[in-house]
């Protein structure tokens, strides 16, 4: 998305947004080559035997594609999270009306959102995921078809400021970092939540997700929560 002088931007439908576009051009610097087709699909970036999808939405509407591609190639699947994030509000003729910081910060334990719709892919030697955190810019566009959440605003675009961090899991067993030590030898996602500061909605999923990759394994009940222990 380009800029226009006095803050007026060009609106055009959204197809690949802006960040989707960076993180491409970022992983290809290194001897990649650019949406290659590769039988039925076209990969973001081929890097030697190494194909790289880039993944800025749900994990949903991809995992098919990374089921296929993983039979026969090594893939990395890379998925940017908002470490800081500004909103734009744009009017209907793209018009910037106001910019604030999201008052959120985002964290690695948040990919565990999205992580929820192919936890067992993790177990196959030939995938392996990065997360990205990031500064980035979300614009907004008052055209009442939005969420009723952001009162019926949608989100046009998002555009990376800056690349904070990258953290690379090559197997399960490289999430058994994100667990607190203080984490008594039982514990409950209740505890996990506390410890590792998650809500007990994001607590739940990582439970979930390790619990499918065989790094913790469900050891009877406390009450009516479920008790955890490391595999």
């Amino acid at each position: 998305m380009r800029q226009y002088k006095h803050g007026v931007y060009i609106l055009c439908a959204v197809t690949e947004q802006t960040l989707h576009e960076q993180l491409k051009e970022l992983y290809a610097m290194e001897t990649g080559e650019i949406e290659s087709t590769l039988g039925d699909y076209r990969v973001d970036v081929v890097r030697g035997d190494l194909l790289i999808e880039i993944q800025t939405r749900s994990f949903s509407s991809i995992r098919d594609k990374l089921r296929d591609l993983v039979k026969d190639n090594r893939v990395r699947l890379v998925h940017p999270i908002a470490f800081n994030k500004w909103i734009i509000r744009l009017s209907g003729d793209g018009k910037q009306l106001s910019r604030r910081k999201s008052p959120r910060i985002g964290r690695v334990e948040d990919i565990f959102y999205e992580l929820v719709y192919l936890p067992m892919l993790l177990m196959n030697p030939s995938f392996e995921l990065e997360v990205v955190l990031v500064n980035l810019e979300e614009f907004w566009i008052d055209d009442g078809k939005g969420s009723w959440r952001r009162r019926r605003w949608s989100i046009h675009d998002k555009r990376m400021i800056e690349l904070r961090e990258r953290h690379l899991f090559y197997s399960p067993e490289d999430f058994r970092k994100l667990l607190p030590e203080t984490l008594p030898p039982e514990f409950t996602s209740t505890q996990l939540s506390k410890e590792s500061k998650l809500t007990p909605r994001l607590a739940q999923k990582m439970l979930y997700c390790l619990t499918k990759m065989n790094i913790v394994e469900r050891d009877g009940k406390k009450g009516r929560a479920y008790l955890y222990k490391l595999c």
